[in-house]
């Protein structure tokens, strides 16, 4: 079956996840594309027609599906249409964010064919503590141009829709952890919450070094920042996605986590994307 139009679904407040989406949509060479970024706005009522692809590329937090990502795609619904799955994640875990997000467009009646689990660099990286820093990188994109080549070889082999297989997501290879790493990420985790040391909130800002460009407005996808005020970001609205800090040109914001630290420590070993069609 031939695919008449893709459309990149994407989710992506440090551009990870859309850089990912772009190059899986690329390596399909299909010509008729459409994008829904979802990162500043919700998409609204969408349907999906029956001949389109959908790529849904989403970052995960916490192990989850960033909840905002989630919220922002509840107006969209197919009858059928076949969509490829990703998910980005900080070189620790994503969990059970695949499945997680395999159900939730699977009530709104997408077809799953194919899935993948991307690495980019964690919203905590700094140039202190590196965590994944650069990804996705030229060689995780030219992995995603080649899934996106395979997904549209699965369509085109297929004579019809009843024949074009749905994938189980929980059945991909998941990327090598080595258990002594993250058994003392687990153990410094523990010791930090019972030590009782404040977490912060939301990024600290230098007012002296803070131009007032509003940036980092511009660029948070909950509204937790008003252009004119700058120096103060709203808590109750705040994700921690980190996209002010990374969009500051004048280097004024900063999140200063421990898990920064215990992540770059931990995790020094870039973990493989992986995919399953």
């Amino acid at each position: 079956m031939k695919i008449a139009a893709i459309h990149l679904i994407t989710f992506s407040p440090t551009h990870t996840s859309k850089q990912v989406g772009e190059a899986i949509v690329r390596g399909t060479g299909v010509s008729e594309t459409l994008k829904t970024d979802l990162t500043l706005c919700p998409g609204g009522s969408l349907e999906i027609p029956a001949d389109t692809l959908t790529v849904i590329t989403v970052p995960v937090y916490g192990g989850r599906v960033a909840p905002m990502a989630l919220e922002r795609m509840k107006g969209i619904r197919a009858s059928g249409a076949p969509a490829a799955l990703v998910v980005v994640y900080g070189n620790r875990a994503y969990e059970k964010a695949l499945t997680e997000l395999d159900a939730f467009v699977s009530e709104r009646g997408f077809k799953v064919i194919a899935g993948a689990t991307f690495v980019g660099e964690h919203s905590y990286s700094t140039e202190r503590h590196p965590i994944a820093v650069g990804r996705p990188d030229a060689d995780d994109l030219r992995f995603a141009e080649t899934f996106g080549a395979k997904i549209r070889a699965k369509m085109e082999a297929a004579s019809d829709m009843d024949r074009l297989y749905a994938v189980d997501v929980r059945r991909i290879q998941r990327p090598h952890q080595a258990f002594f790493p993250l058994f003392r990420f687990l153990r410094k985790v523990v010791k930090l919450r019972k030590s009782g040391v404040p977490m912060p909130r939301v990024p600290e800002v230098d007012a002296e070094r803070c131009s007032h460009c509003g940036a980092c407005a511009a660029h948070c996808p909950a509204g937790a920042i008003e252009v004119g005020g700058e120096c103060h970001t709203d808590a109750e609205k705040c994700i921690r996605c980190c996209a002010c800090v990374k969009k500051c040109p004048q280097k004024a914001r900063t999140f200063d986590t421990p898990f920064a630290a215990l992540l770059a420590d931990c995790f020094k070993r870039q973990k493989e994307n992986r995919i399953i069609i």
